[in-house]
């Protein structure tokens, strides 16, 4: 099967309490998630459970591209994991074709799937019957994509496909904000130990002008000449230092809450 047969509008699945159910449900994941890789996780498992008829097994991941590779990020069962990467050991599938093209991707049944043979006879081996991939339009330097494994043959119907598209299109919203604020947040952390690691140069260097009685440059070339003979970094030669004067070193920056 090629692409998809159909538009999102076939099945009407566009109604504003399912839009509001997923907005919402997504902004309570960027809330609670700790970090980015919880909001991958939960996301992963949602957009299994969003899917999921019964009687079937369904399962999902999150496929990011970092540095040209695609990485498996989050997975609502590690049986995820192992389909994607069989699909990147093959070099190619439906995951990283919904990448590329930026369409949604479904195979319908694996068993009659002409495209990547080798990767559906694979997956067929591990139970997975139909699978649903999903783009996530991310920045110009970033792709993503949802990828949605069904036990059952047919598994997922025009209504699904529609979902899983909307689900997409709001998805990609909520991780181009989630990857911001990892990006604020990892800045913070940055700044931070850049904030601590020069306070304790300073207290050092501070310690070996009243140990030594000599200027604050002369501390400095003292401090530099010990890290390098020792091939130790300066902040850890700084953290000794400290360490040898006050049993109990207990640095505090501004950032210190």
């Amino acid at each position: 099967m090629d692409a998809l047969p159909t538009t999102a509008t076939a099945a009407e699945p566009h109604t504003a309490a399912f839009k509001d159910g997923i907005v919402s449900r997504l902004q309570d994941l960027v809330l609670e998630a700790g970090d980015a890789q919880d909001f991958y996780r939960e996301l992963a498992v949602f957009s299994a459970s969003l899917l999921a008829p019964p009687g079937v097994d369904i399962f999902c991941n999150v496929t990011v591209v970092r540095r040209k590779r695609p990485i498996t990020v989050a997975w609502s069962t590690p049986r995820a994991t192992a389909m994607d990467e069989l699909q990147y050991a093959f070099g190619d599938g439906p995951c990283l074709a919904a990448m590329r093209s930026g369409a949604t991707v479904y195979v319908q049944d694996v068993s009659t799937e002409p495209r990547w043979p080798d990767y559906t006879h694979a997956v067929a081996a591990h139970g997975v019957s139909s699978i649903l991939s999903v783009p996530l339009q991310l920045e110009e330097d970033s792709s993503a994509a949802l990828n949605i494994y069904s036990s059952a043959a047919n598994g997922f119907s025009i209504e699904d496909i529609a979902r899983a598209g909307m689900f997409g299109e709001q998805s990609a919203k909520t991780l181009k904000l989630e990857l911001r604020l990892a990006h604020l947040r990892e800045a913070k952390e940055d700044l931070e130990a850049a904030m601590k690691s020069r306070t304790a140069i300073d207290v050092a260097v501070g310690v070996i002008m009243a140990q030594n009685r000599c200027s604050q440059e002369d501390a400095m070339t003292i401090l530099r000449k010990a890290s390098n003979s020792r091939n130790i970094k300066l902040r850890e030669i700084a953290a000794g230092i400290i360490a040898s004067v006050s049993p109990t070193p207990r640095l505090r920056t501004h950032f210190d809450e």
